[in-house]
């Protein structure tokens, strides 16, 4: 009989947030600077005699994230010195919270919320090992390697979330991390591209035999994307679940672990620090804060935009959408916009803005992640598709049309009443027009029409499909069937 193990996963995700300036200094907040070690000054370098002043923007950014999630804005905070060695810190410190967070509390997507906190980044590291031959004259350049550190990032607001330990599948987080940046997205705090690192996830993760105990913590840093996220916990998972069944269960040890993307596996890094191996205390340079007497909470809650859940029972309620085509909407603001438009133009014409979501879902959608050209995609314009839905709704046009001139309008404009003119796409529904197309698919298809008056009467499809390709999507299915009846049964 198998066992039953219990998992546990609680995540620390970190959002550089999308300020002006850095954490502490006035040099530039810019993750697209390209040129290493432009971004920087005396304050962010950690120089002697200088002194770190808060960006009130990122403090208020964070205060609108735990709004959002209904936590609690802390009225005392602090900042504290999280002490570590590394190249990429310039001071030997990194100026962090520890105490006293910003935000406590809070849920999202069904998971609670442990703290929301604020700190400076760290600089980015890259490491280049003795294979590397940039002269291609056979001889690497440094057969030791060697590491260099671009210090523009050194100093960026870093904003840290920390769940409880309540998440129990690499689903689960992965639909956390997910609703957690479309929600920084949405308040326009982060841009959270992970590829760009301004959203970095980290997965405590433990496994146990017993539901009411938590088995030995392991942290993996670092994971870049979602299907990362994913990957590395089912991965942490299966290897700590293979070592207890293998009775070698005290070789899970509390470490930090990586993720090699060639191996598909993790790796591990290092020991975990404690706490106390970080030797916090208060920050002496920078004054406590007394945040609700700094800012207006209420005006600040007042102002905070539709939020994605609100966006998601929205869309239900108003437009009664499937929840698969509300999702395209609430993870595409672009997309929603040209929606929402289109839905004026409709006048909230249930069927027709039914009809108009079907269309941008499947096939406007189907068209933009297809296009290879050279220039670049760009909607139709709202007036010419409301009008082609229109078309559609009234039975002007057919599906096939419909989607052939929509494909036409992306590729160059132009109406589409006129469109389905000139290229014969208006729906045929006079029968003594069709008729002649009918019979001629009938007398082609001797042995179809012998199986069709065998009993296999599903084939009448067939002889539609023949009569919309016939008419180039331009016939009525409905006259077209009946026709067929006729016809086969003379």
């Amino acid at each position: 009989m198998s066992k039953t193990y219990y998992p546990t996963i609680g995540l620390e995700i970190h959002a550089e947030l999308a300020t002006h300036s850095k954490m502490f200094c006035p040099c530039r907040n810019d993750p697209d600077t390209v040129e290493p070690n432009t971004n920087l000054c005396p304050i962010c370098m950690g120089h002697p005699g200088t002194l770190p002043v808060p960006n009130k923007q990122a403090v208020e950014n964070v205060i609108k994230m735990g709004l959002a999630v209904g936590a609690t804005i802390a009225d005392f905070s602090e900042f504290d010195r999280k002490n570590y060695f590394y190249p990429d810190i310039p001071k030997g410190y990194q100026i962090s919270q520890y105490k006293y967070p910003i935000v406590s509390g809070g849920e999202l997507a069904g998971i609670q919320i442990t703290r929301v906190h604020l700190e400076e980044d760290t600089a980015n590291s890259k490491h280049r090992d003795g294979s590397i031959d940039p002269d291609h004259d056979g001889v690497p350049d440094n057969a030791a390697g060697f590491s260099l550190v671009d210090y523009n990032r050194a100093g960026v607001p870093l904003m840290e979330l920390v769940t409880e330990p309540v998440i129990h599948s690499a689903e689960d987080a992965m639909r956390f991390a997910k609703e957690l940046q479309l929600l920084l997205r949405y308040l326009g705090i982060s841009h959270a591209n992970m590829e760009k690192g301004e959203m970095r996830v980290e997965a405590n993760i433990s496994v146990s035999e017993d539901p009411n105990v938590f088995g030995t913590k392991v942290e993996v840093k670092n994971l870049n994307s979602f299907s990362v996220v994913g990957k590395a916990i089912e991965y942490e998972l299966s290897r700590m679940i293979d070592l207890i069944e293998a009775g070698k269960k005290d070789d899970i040890v509390q470490e930090t672990r990586g993720w090699d993307d060639a191996k598909q596996a993790t790796y591990s890094q290092r020991k975990k620090e404690n706490a106390h191996d970080y030797r916090y205390f208060p920050e002496p340079d920078i004054p406590k804060m007394k945040l609700h007497e700094a800012f207006d909470l209420d005006a600040i809650k007042k102002a905070l935009p539709e939020l994605p859940w609100e966006k998601r029972a929205r869309y239900k309620e108003q437009y009664g959408l499937k929840d698969e085509d509300i999702e395209s909407y609430v993870v595409d603001d672009t997309l929603a916009a040209f929606f929402e438009n289109v839905v004026i133009l409709l006048g909230n014409d249930k069927q027709k803005v039914t009809l108009a979501s079907n269309y941008i879902t499947s096939d406007l959608q189907g068209i933009q992640k297809n296009w290879d050209k050279q220039t670049a995609f760009n909607y139709p314009a709202t007036e010419q598709f409301a009008k082609l839905i229109s078309m559609a709704a009234a039975g002007t046009i057919g599906s096939r049309a419909t989607k052939d001139i929509l494909v036409m309008l992306v590729e160059t404009g132009g109406d589409p009443e006129e469109i389905a003119k000139r290229e014969g796409l208006l729906q045929q529904s006079d029968a003594g027009t069709l008729e002649p197309v009918a019979r001629e698919i009938v007398a082609a298809n001797p042995n179809v029409v012998a199986d069709y008056k065998s009993g296999k009467e599903a084939l009448l499809q067939f002889f539609v499909g023949q009569g919309m390709k016939a008419t180039k999507g331009a016939g009525n299915p409905t006259v077209l069937a009946e026709l067929f009846k006729k016809i086969l049964a003379e």
